[in-house]
């Protein structure tokens, strides 16, 4: 990964894609704000440049985010018959939106365990019974396959 100063404006940070001529990165501003770009890999100038929001920013950062820590936890799990590891979001609407992980009784109700919640790009392990979801949030649930249907069915319906 190239990191450039951009006196002024903040940081570019960018990185070749393989077999594409092309790079890929953010600029960083210096009042928070980040835009994605893409540029051809021989001519940094010519640059298409996208500004995200900063809940565009989080959601495209639990997008590529939420995959790799799954396929870790997957890989973890491999040799372990009938645990599974699955993705759950907290959609707009969900009943527990705004609630926290201990009102969900997702153990007890399941046998299914919230091992991980995707936030903004962020990964928060482990998370404790008052941790609150958010519209957004990902969740990263280990459980039977039996228990994956039933959180996603408790997530959605309550």
């Amino acid at each position: 990964m190239d990191v450039t100063p951009l006196p002024g404006i903040g940081v570019r940070k960018d990185f070749p894609l393989t077999g594409v001529r092309r790079r890929i990165g953010v600029i960083d501003h210096k009042d928070g704000s980040i835009d994605l770009i893409f540029t051809k890999a021989g001519d940094p100038d010519t640059t298409v440049q996208i500004p995200l929001s900063a809940a565009e920013a989080g959601v495209l950062a639990n997008l590529l985010g939420a995959p790799q820590l799954v396929a870790q936890l997957r890989e973890e799990h491999r040799d372990m018959d009938g645990v599974n590891t699955r993705q759950l979001p907290i959609l707009e609407g969900s009943p527990y939106d705004g609630r926290t992980l201990g009102e969900t009784g997702m153990r007890t109700r399941t046998t299914s365990s919230i091992v991980a919640v995707m936030r903004a790009g962020q990964v928060i392990a482990s998370p404790g019974p008052d941790f609150a979801f958010t519209a957004g949030d990902l969740l990263v649930i280990v459980g039977t396959g039996e228990g994956l249907e039933a959180a996603a069915r408790i997530l959605t319906d309550g």
